[in-house]
């Protein structure tokens, strides 16, 4: 049996990412609304509220270093993908990693990710549609956390991964469980992929994929 993490509190997040005492005050908004509108609309597991500062914010924060990195990070734009309570996109976005498209097509939850950003003044976008009806735009990075196995992944985001944005090949970045061998097995009898795999710092059975989609001509390499 993989014994359980240690809870973390806002305090020890804000010194093991590293961000200012204004940064942290957004977090804090977040997580106060976070528990609160939990209740109504189910945007986290319950049981999962006493250790959100491990389980929810640091576990999306640590792929902000897995991140492209632009000349300006302003200039960098995420695609967060089936968002729930904002995991890991808004996270992102209130560190500051550029302008992240939050996607979710439960309408309740829409509003609560509007709000989020609103009160903390984070520089995202909701998309209150299904990730098929989303408009294709250019994008550095395609992120996600529970959303879907990775085919199913790879099957929604393909287009934008695949988009011609005139920088470099935009990435994936996706946060998975135990199942992440076999899906990765099952992904690759469609797709040829660039992969790497990173340990999660968070959970003990998961890890950080961060993949590209090769073209045609670089499947054999």
């Amino acid at each position: 049996m993989v014994n359980e993490p240690e809870r973390l509190t806002a305090a020890d997040f804000q010194r093991i990412v590293g961000v200012s005492r204004e940064t942290q005050d957004k977090f804090d908004r977040y997580a106060a609304m976070l528990t609160k509108w939990t209740a109504a609309i189910n945007l986290i597991s319950p049981r999962s509220l006493p250790d959100l500062w491990r389980r929810h914010f640091l576990d999306a924060a640590q792929l902000r270093q897995y991140l492209p990195d632009p000349k300006e990070t302003a200039e960098r734009t995420i695609l967060d993908l089936g968002s729930g309570g904002g995991f890991p996109g808004l996270v992102l976005s209130i560190l500051g990693c550029g302008h992240v498209h939050l996607v979710e097509s439960d309408q309740r939850k829409a509003v609560f990710l509007r709000e989020v950003a609103r009160e903390t003044g984070a520089r995202a976008t909701v998309h209150a549609v299904r990730v098929e009806a989303l408009d294709l735009f250019p994008v550095d990075a395609v992120t996600c956390r529970a959303f879907a196995p990775l085919p199913k992944i790879l099957d929604l985001s393909e287009r934008f991964l695949r988009a011609d944005c005139g920088k470099d090949r935009p990435i994936g970045l996706f946060l998975k469980g135990r199942n992440v061998d076999q899906e990765l097995t099952e992904a690759g009898k469609t797709w040829r992929l660039q992969t790497e795999r990173f340990e999660s710092i968070t959970d003990p059975e998961g890890s950080i994929l961060r993949l590209k989609l090769l073209p045609v001509e670089d499947s054999a390499s």
